[in-house]
């Protein structure tokens, strides 16, 4: 394959480079002393649940490849191209997840600019399924109506924006006076395929999907609290870790490091009264299960791949946008 791992490391150090030095500002002697009395099974419970995350987000991945009218791709190989994505998922608003598109462009010939806008549409439909989680979990106190205000704005103008052709087409204008105007073309057939993506009889299956998905590993965090001997509700778990997120996605900084471990830690402390030490181990081993696991998953992915004999580039159609 032509991807060449050596431009990924940099952004992969950088990202550990940010984790690190949240780390060292943490509390080291009470977060070890709380990792002493956890269950380890609570966290391999809480990577199974990630897991089970990601598959449902593949379900997502096959809905958009079908509306675009991509064919021919096997089960298989799409589920590892997929996964082949989270190797970037380090990246602010993990617009990063467009290398599966890369991946699958290399071995089956199906341009960037085709595939590329479902990453778009996959994070529109994530913000609505954790604004859904925010609201369900806010429902037992007061005080998370913001976070679900702001997801719920973000979506509205997101959507206002690709629903626009005049704002479309005066980005198109914009960007064909600059030295890209060799990609105006590339970023028209993208456009369109964002519009097929998003449109309304496409938005609802993918949201429910999104609902679940994130819901599980909510329930992540409520399986490694418990293995802190913590016993929190389902309800206040859902409103940590959904809002963590939520913001970790909103700010344009790598995988929400260092924001999403703040608030998430943050909020256990003050919302759920958690022990600074116990939150503190927490908020790790949760970070460690929901998004470098997930990395860990896109590399032996992108490496499955790289074993396999690429096929025909050929191998699959894909029909015009509707």
């Amino acid at each position: 394959m032509k991807i060449s791992l050596r431009r990924i490391v940099p952004v992969l150090l950088l990202a550990v480079f940010v984790m690190g030095l949240f780390v060292v500002g943490l509390d080291v002697g009470r977060t070890r002393a709380a990792l002493a009395h956890f269950e380890p099974l609570a966290f391999v419970t809480g990577c199974a649940l990630a897991f089970a995350n990601y598959l449902l987000r593949f379900v997502k991945w096959e809905f958009y490849l079908a509306r675009l009218g991509v064919r021919g791709v096997p089960k298989l190989e799409s589920l590892l191209v997929f996964f082949s994505g989270f190797v970037l998922t380090v990246t602010p608003g993990k617009v990063g997840e467009v290398f599966k598109s890369v991946v699958l462009e290399e071995r089956r010939g199906v341009p960037v600019a085709r595939t590329g806008p479902i990453v778009l549409a996959e994070r529109l439909t994530d913000v609505v399924g954790i604004v859904v989680l925010i609201a369900l979990g806010t429902l037992g106190f007061s005080g998370g109506g913001l976070w679900a205000v702001l997801g719920t704005a973000a979506v509205v103008v997101g959507l206002a924006v690709v629903s626009s052709d005049r704002a479309m087409e005066f980005g198109f204008v914009a960007v064909g006076r600059t030295r890209f105007s060799a990609l105006v073309p590339k970023l028209r057939v993208a456009y369109e395929s964002l519009r097929v993506l998003v449109a309304p009889s496409a938005l609802l299956v993918p949201s429910v999907v999104s609902v679940v998905a994130w819901f599980l590993e909510c329930i992540a965090v409520w399986e490694i609290l418990r293995g802190f001997g913590v016993d929190a509700s389902v309800a206040l778990c859902t409103f940590f870790y959904a809002t963590s997120t939520l913001i970790g996605a909103l700010v344009p900084v790598p995988g929400g490091l260092g924001i999403t471990e703040g608030l998430l830690q943050e909020q256990m402390v003050r919302l759920g009264g958690i022990e600074l030490g116990t939150a503190t181990a927490a908020m790790i081993l949760v970070r460690l299960a929901t998004l470098w696991f997930a990395v860990l998953v896109g590399f032996v992915a992108y490496g499955l791949l790289g074993l396999s004999k690429p096929p025909s580039r050929s191998g699959a159609s894909h029909d015009a946008a509707a």
